[in-house]
């Protein structure tokens, strides 16, 4: 079953119906002992029950609201066709995308191309989850432009790196890229494991790497020549975040919960390199459970706040779920040969609100660092926010490592709460800083998968976004094409 499959199909599985890679296992279910307030925020940012109560007030804001799209001009990505063994054409769907950026963010030119990777497969399989590498000359900003180089990885490269953690590999989950230095592309993905409770295996989420090798074979046709240099980083420690042996062991598996280590995102900062990712916070670092409930730092400064919050909350259908929500933004630091150097605490955490806080997405901009991270509502706990509810938060600091404080007052910076049958249905937000200008260009997927016969997920429109210090709004009539990744001044 490919759970991240089921997760983007928002609206569809619900706090009562979450069925996604990770649990809880015998931690979560075992007897808690006396709980009590207290008031811990372990050194770190956190996201509020207040913050995200007080989001509400913000629905509807133009600044904060996703631009309305004209379902009649959107079309599917021409150029993202399989064949299948038996010789049959498949139109894809291509969901989760980042573009080869340069260290500091920005849109990176390789030979005179732009070069985005994407999650694509046949829409008849939600298991058929890998990264295809599509591409187009630099400046045709066109639908049609873009051309598919295929997949990046073969299926025998997991076993060619003679790494344990890929050998049981399943499918291939969102991540980065960077443009290096010496010239070379550098993928950063999530290495995600089937999941058999016979072999032991619990849907595995590993931040991996490899070096892709692409060439110009002729003028406008790039080509994938393969892999190298292709491994594992960095998969839990247990104390800072969460690994997957803490959330399952082999026969006690609980779907309410949702064990995530996954999103690598690449950064660099005074020379040293990090990957940003979405991951749950580890037994030192503020655990899951039915502690977690009485801790105050979860809920605002405020004690009349967080004494009526808790206690309606203890009292809520959705207090199990808040029990087991961990979520986190987590870093590491990186070697020059992009191997672990040092495991950091989170950046920002959502314990009591949400268990997943995804694809985090954070660069400099004007002095300040600007932290983004994909949510849906149908995976809070907050009364108020239903399951059509999707959000890009954000966050800003004056450091990388924070702290961070929310965008907007409470870290709401987009918002759209469409019926998920509706075709531009759209997710996956992510800010891509501009060389050229003092927007950035926001990118997402549209269409959600296998909903439709004849409409596939796709490239969304995309639009322009502007920051001004903890504030952004949406750019008025700023829409721009399908799958646009940058904008002249």
């Amino acid at each position: 079953m490919n759970f991240k499959g089921l997760a983007k199909k928002a609206g569809v599985i619900t706090l009562s119906t979450a069925i996604l890679a990770g649990g809880s296992g015998a931690i979560a279910h075992a007897a808690p002992k006396a709980a009590q307030d207290h008031n811990e925020d372990y050194g770190f940012s956190h996201m509020t029950r207040l913050d995200m109560k007080n989001m509400i007030n913000q629905h509807g804001n133009p600044n904060f609201t996703v631009p309305q799209f004209d379902a009649s001009k959107i079309k599917n990505i021409p150029s993202a066709t399989k064949v299948d063994e038996n010789g049959n054409k498949i139109e894809m769907d291509v969901w989760d995308t980042w573009p080869l950026q340069n260290a500091d963010g920005t849109v990176a030119e390789y030979k005179g191309y732009n070069i985005v990777f994407g999650l694509a497969g046949d829409p008849k399989n939600a298991s058929d989850t890998f990264i295809y590498m599509f591409y187009k000359k630099v400046g045709d900003n066109s639908l049609d432009a873009w051309k598919n180089a295929g997949r990046v990885f073969d299926d025998s490269d997991k076993f060619k790196a003679n790494d344990e953690n890929l050998k049981d590999q399943a499918e291939e989950w969102s991540g980065s890229a960077t443009f290096t230095s010496d010239g070379e592309i550098r993928l950063f993905y999530t290495n995600r494991t089937g999941f058999d409770e016979s072999k032991n295996l619990f849907g595995k989420q590993t931040l991996t790497t490899a070096q892709v090798n692409v060439s110009e074979v002729k003028n406008g046709t790039l080509n994938v020549d393969g892999v190298e240099d292709h491994k594992s980083i960095f998969d839990g420690d247990g104390s800072i975040y969460q690994q997957v042996e803490q959330a399952f062991s082999k026969g006690n598996v609980d779907f309410k919960d949702n064990h995530t280590l996954r999103d690598p995102h690449y950064v660099e900062d005074n020379g040293h390199k990090y990957l940003v990712f979405e991951a749950n916070t580890g037994k030192d670092t503020g655990y899951q459970g039915e502690d977690s409930l009485y801790n105050r730092a979860y809920y605002s400064k405020s004690n009349a706040f967080f004494q009526d919050e808790k206690s309606k909350l203890l009292q809520s259908p959705k207090k199990e779920y808040a029990e087991l929500a961990n979520g986190a933004m987590g870093i590491i630091e990186i070697n020059d040969d992009y191997t672990l150097k040092k495991v950091m605490k989170p950046l920002i955490t959502s314990n009591t609100v949400t268990d997943e806080i995804e694809r985090p997405n954070v660069f400099k901009k004007d002095g300040k660092w600007y932290l983004f991270t994909s949510s849906r509502g149908s995976k809070m706990t907050i009364d108020g926010i239903d399951d059509q509810d999707i959000y890009m938060l954000g966050y800003v600091s004056n450091s990388l490592t924070g702290p961070y404080k929310p965008m907007n007052k409470t870290g709401i910076v987009l918002h759209q709460d469409l019926d998920p049958n509706d075709v531009t249905w759209n997710y996956a937000h992510y800010a891509i800083p501009q060389k050229n200008s003092d927007d950035v260009v926001v990118t997402s997927y549209m269409t959600n998968r296998g909903y439709f016969a004849d409409h596939k997920s796709t490239f969304a429109p995309s639009f322009k976004l502007s920051l001004d210090g903890n504030k952004s709004s949406v750019v008025k009539d700023s829409i721009l094409e399908q799958g646009q990744i940058t904008v002249d001044k």
